[in-house]
């Protein structure tokens, strides 16, 4: 399960999540700081990931707007253009680079791209693992926060040891963070709510007692 949720991720964030959870299974405890409450950037914005579905519309062309999905390999194909990279793009980017192809075909073309399906590039999805309910990848959305990630992963499971529970921030250098995921779910105390960042990884530990 481990290797699927990060078939998609640097081998160096694998092997600190490895190495982490390596430690909780043995029953080695590490004290890390609180997460901090509030992390999202006001200046946040999305870029086009694997996955995505744009919406591309060509003004007084119909014949060349379409919606079209973001292959696998990060690029798109639309009429008159071929294989031309989205990943890690903006749509307002994406746009622009598509009125550039297209120049050679039509006169001075005007492109909107609207992205209607979110997936991001793997370098912004959050992942949980270990005793989530249903451990798996999610997009990050702004301002996204712990209890929403919980809520999408289907809360813990009956072995979890929440309150030892630790983020892993990619962001600030594979920096890891506790969590009171116990406190949060069970006690409804919202001072363990915290904002998550793109690129995150929740490690949920077992409970041992």
């Amino acid at each position: 399960m481990l290797r699927a949720l990060f078939s998609n991720t640097s081998s160096g964030v694998l092997h600190a999540v490895l190495m982490s959870v390596a430690m909780l299974v043995t029953g080695c405890s590490t004290t890390y700081p609180a997460a901090p409450a509030t992390v999202s950037s006001a200046d946040y914005n999305y870029v086009i990931g694997p996955g995505d579905t744009v919406n591309i519309v060509v003004w007084r062309n119909p014949e060349l707007s379409m919606n079209v999905p973001v292959r696998p390999d990060g690029r798109i194909t639309t009429p008159l253009v071929e294989d031309l990279p989205a990943i890690g793009k903006s749509a307002k980017t994406l746009a622009r680079d598509i009125e550039k192809a297209l120049s050679n075909y039509i006169r001075d073309p005007v492109v909107t791209v609207v992205v209607t399906s979110f997936v991001g590039p793997y370098s912004e999805q959050i992942r949980v693992v270990g005793e989530a309910a249903k451990p798996q990848v999610l997009s990050y959305r702004q301002q996204m926060t712990l209890l929403d990630v919980m809520i999408a992963v289907g809360g813990m499971t009956d072995f979890a040891d929440g309150n030892h529970a630790t983020i892993l921030r990619t962001s600030e250098g594979n920096k890891q963070y506790s969590v009171r995921l116990r406190d949060l779910l069970k006690r409804g105390d919202v001072s363990a709510n915290v904002e998550v960042k793109p690129g995150d990884v929740l490690v949920i530990p077992q409970s041992w007692f």
